[in-house]
């Protein structure tokens, strides 16, 4: 006989599911029960499983133990196009696959591992083995995260989840940031990806580790004080090894991507759809401790319900913190410049906690690099640097040239930690044909420069592995598929994309080099401007969380810039609630220049200056110890790519 109680026993805050008319009354969810993953393999004890699938278009399903004994069991059908069996004697880490219509052998879609690849069985996972001592950890404000986003790959030679543990005391210590943001981990093809062609949403990718060496990474993390930040992919799924579209209709041809089909969050069978992805991201939170979700070019997600996908899931993550007592975000990367994604649900938004402001970037790396082409056409101007850092968003209705057409809306209602800006990242390094980081494009002088523009900005920074000492190794775009045909495919269209860039010459991505090439060099003995670029960071990051005017903002806070268009000068002045004001002079000029100084009124003292000794050998026009304003005929002058930074002198 065939268990069928627990065919819907989730705790999340209600959904369609609960409320489709074959739900059945005696269960849904009680109000305090703990959330649990109610889909794929899951433990009833520790030698029984139940297994429940979705698969609505099946005519028959089975599960396939692999054993000394293989065997063959087949599921029963039950409400919305379910398929469910509870069978004993299958312990923790059994192998196992799913039979659609008697003969094709699939990977559980919600597989929480898959030790052999995307096209292997599937693991039942003990989800209550590890043993978590993170009990008292109860998360971060956003606005105290201070970002290290790294790619576990080829953040350390191992490439290894334990192995990013041994260098938790370096990010916390010696660098001062609060959360680590991992790029996606999700199963992809083979050993080597950036993750956000993931195949299996709730499995760890098994060349990173098993699962229980991603939670004791987030253990580990909780105890040295870090957030952690999980990139999660829910615009499209990787091509290879993604069987979902033979167990039912997740994808829908409606609306065209880059990456493929869009997953179907609003047709028909759309419900367990959601529920899927929904289920997906409080896993994160519950089972692996996550303390925010940042959610993939959510300009890739359609859905025209009346409640969009987006706004369903943030109530959810946000129903389950609270039911958690730790505080868990969600963060959005979008290039629509649409200030809805953090509008207040009661104001007619989607209600997310942050998103990323590409905005920002654009127009900081302009100004620092000539870059003209593709996407950098919209930017380059000295005021639109000053918008950015004051507005939010460069582009909030007017007629973008690369787009042609208006873009964007207006986000001053929004605070400014609602905002993660950085000079660079994943993407900005990454999708440049060569991988470039700054550290090889700008002079030395800049770099502190770009540093201190998003470091001392009133927004959430973060900052791109190895960017602290000004790495040089390229992060290019690798990948390691199985299908040549495919293979090729990425390399044209890799080819195809740059192109509007005018770039030539571009790396093989499935080239075993190119993922070489892009490792992190710790082996590697700091250069002597290196040293001082870290100096530099870490006198930074003291300084955002020692002065409340340097830090994270907020509404009540006065932030007003002025620019000296024609010495490429910004003067940025910034108020908190507590003592004392600030004054952050930015030369975007690569000669020395020269500016005047009238605004604003008061005594100020030096507290940092980007080309004292231990941050800079060029010892060129000193900054003054104090300044005096309004002063009469003072011209403050400037090396290049000067940074200085005064506090108000208290009385």
């Amino acid at each position: 006989m065939w268990d069928q109680g627990c065919i819907f026993c989730y705790d999340v805050h209600p959904s369609r599911i609960i409320n489709h008319p074959d739900y059945p009354e005696n269960m849904k969810p009680k109000t305090n029960n703990p959330w649990t993953l109610d889909l794929g393999a899951i433990l009833i004890d520790s030698n029984t499983v139940q297994f429940k699938v979705w698969a609505p278009s099946a005519e028959a399903m089975g599960v396939r133990i692999h054993s000394a004994n293989p065997s063959r069991i087949p599921l029963a059908p039950a409400p919305m196009g379910y398929w469910i069996g509870t069978i004993p004697d299958v312990p923790a880490d059994s192998l196992y696959s799913f039979i659609i219509n008697q003969h094709l052998e699939r990977p559980d879609p919600a597989s929480r591992f898959q030790p052999n690849g995307v096209h292997g069985p599937s693991v039942v996972v003990d989800p209550s083995a590890f043993a978590w001592n993170d009990q008292n950890w109860k998360g971060l404000p956003l606005e105290q995260f201070l970002i290290y986003e790294l790619h576990v790959g080829t953040f350390t030679p191992e490439g290894t989840f334990d192995a990013v543990i041994n260098k938790l005391s370096y990010l916390r210590e010696t660098v001062g940031v609060t959360a680590i943001e991992l790029m996606p981990v999700a199963q992809c093809p083979g050993v080597r990806n950036w993750g956000y062609d993931g195949a299996y949403l709730f499995a760890p990718q098994s060349n990173y580790g098993r699962p229980e060496e991603l939670k004791r990474l987030v253990n580990a993390c909780h105890a040295q004080g870090l957030a952690v930040i999980m990139d999660v992919v829910y615009n499209h799924l990787g091509p290879e090894g993604n069987y979902l579209g033979d167990y039912g209709p997740y994808f829908t041809h409606r609306y065209p991507t880059p990456w493929g089909q869009a997953i179907n969050f609003d047709g028909p069978d759309s419900d367990p759809v959601r529920h899927f992805i929904i289920s997906n991201a409080l896993y994160w939170v519950t089972e692996y401790h996550i303390d925010a979700l940042r959610l993939d070019a959510i300009h890739g997600i359609f859905d025209f319900s009346a409640k969009h996908i987006l706004q369903e899931l943030g109530e959810a993550v946000h129903e389950q913190a609270r039911k958690l007592g730790r505080a868990i975000h969600v963060i959005a990367e979008t290039d629509l410049n649409d200030s809805r994604v953090i509008t207040p649900i009661n104001k007619g938004g989607y209600g997310l906690d942050g998103q990323w402001s590409d905005d920002f970037h654009h127009a900081l790396h302009c100004l620092l690099t000539g870059d003209k082409n593709g996407y950098y056409e919209d930017f380059g101007k000295l005021d639109q640097l000053a918008t950015a850092i004051t507005d939010r968003f460069v582009y909030s209705g007017q007629y973008s040239s690369h787009r042609k057409r208006g873009h964007g809306n207006s986000a001053k209602s929004g605070s400014p930690t609602q905002f993660v800006v950085f000079s660079q990242n994943h993407d900005q390094v990454g999708n440049r044909a060569h991988g470039d980081r700054l550290s090889t494009l700008i002079p030395f002088e800049a770099l502190k420069l770009a540093a201190a523009t998003v470091l001392l900005s009133p927004n959430i920074p973060l900052l791109f592995m190895g960017e602290e000492y000004g790495e040089t190794a390229p992060f290019l775009y690798f990948i390691d598929h199985g299908d040549e045909g495919l293979i090729e495919a990425v390399r044209q269209g890799r080819k195809s994309e740059f192109a509007t860039f005018g770039w030539t010459d571009v790396p093989d991505p499935y080239a075993q080099s190119t993922f070489d090439q892009s490792r992190v060099n710790w082996d590697k003995k700091l250069s002597d401007e290196q040293q001082c670029l870290l100096n530099w960071y870490q006198a930074l990051i003291k300084l955002r969380k020692s002065v409340p005017s340097l830090g994270p903002g907020h509404k009540k806070d006065t932030l007003k810039v002025w620019t000296d268009r024609k010495a490429k000068v910004f003067t940025i002045y910034r108020t908190s609630q507590s003592n004392p004001e600030t004054l952050i002079i930015l030369s975007l000029n690569k000669n020395e220049t020269s500016t005047s100084l009238v605004k604003p009124e008061g005594k100020w003292d030096l507290r940092l200056d980007s080309h004292s000794p231990e941050f800079s050998n060029q010892q060129k026009s000193p900054a003054p110890n104090n300044l005096i304003l309004p002063q009469e005929n003072l011209s403050l002058q400037l090396p290049p790519h000067a940074v200085r930074v005064y506090t108000s002198q208290q009385s």
